[in-house]
């Protein structure tokens, strides 16, 4: 373990520290240990990899996704924006990203905050509802303010779709109906898909 912590260019204790974690790698942890195993960062996802292939895609972080708060725009001003680096995969590649920062505590059992969620545009992909996958979604209130969240999304023995929270917060554990939205006669929306999760050391 010695010898791969110094070959990905880290500390002596890198790859002990990294399994005794026991979770996802962040996105500079992940292309370390690409560099380990000597091959492109896609080749960790199971992708087939060519020589040409261009192994990182930049996507900027330019929203913030958080349950409970209500704005009118969930969009960042330029200056606030940053970029971030994700696999070049090819299922995604003929379509753009975007990437929302994670804040409060409506998914923490499985994004805690400030992680960076890249998603895909449910308009322009066009793909079904995926159950089991998470998305980024839109709850508007008639007044034309809106909440940003990201939810598991549920499809229950009758064929209705839910969107199920992840959070071990008290306010945060009521699936919401994407077909009825909820009894505030707030409309739901899904947005798009999250296909990366980059979170910070």
């Amino acid at each position: 373990m010695k010898e791969a912590s110094l070959r990905a260019g880290k500390g002596e204790t890198f790859m002990r520290d990294l399994l005794e974690r026991g979770r996802a790698p962040s996105i500079d942890n992940f292309l370390a240990i690409a560099k380990i195993v000597g091959q492109p960062a896609a080749y960790l996802l199971g992708e087939a990899v060519s020589v040409d292939q261009t192994e990182l895609r930049k996507v900027t972080v330019g929203a913030h996704v958080q349950a409970g708060v209500w704005t009118e725009t969930w969009e960042w001003p330029e200056a606030d924006r940053y970029d971030v680096y994700v696999p070049d995969v090819p299922e995604y590649r003929t379509f753009q990203l975007y990437a929302a920062e994670a804040r409060g505590t409506s998914m923490n059992k499985r994004y805690p905050e400030r992680t960076v969620l890249v998603f895909t545009n449910i308009h322009e992909t066009m793909e079904d509802p995926i159950p089991g996958k998470r998305y980024v979604v839109e709850r508007r209130k008639p007044s034309g303010e809106a909440e940003h969240t990201v939810k598991l999304l549920h499809l229950d023995d009758d064929g209705k779709y839910w969107l199920i929270p992840e959070s071990d917060d008290p306010r945060f554990q009521a699936p919401i109906s994407i077909e009825e939205g909820t009894e505030d006669s707030d409309t739901v929306a899904i947005i798009g898909r999250v296909c990366f999760a980059v979170s910070r050391e």
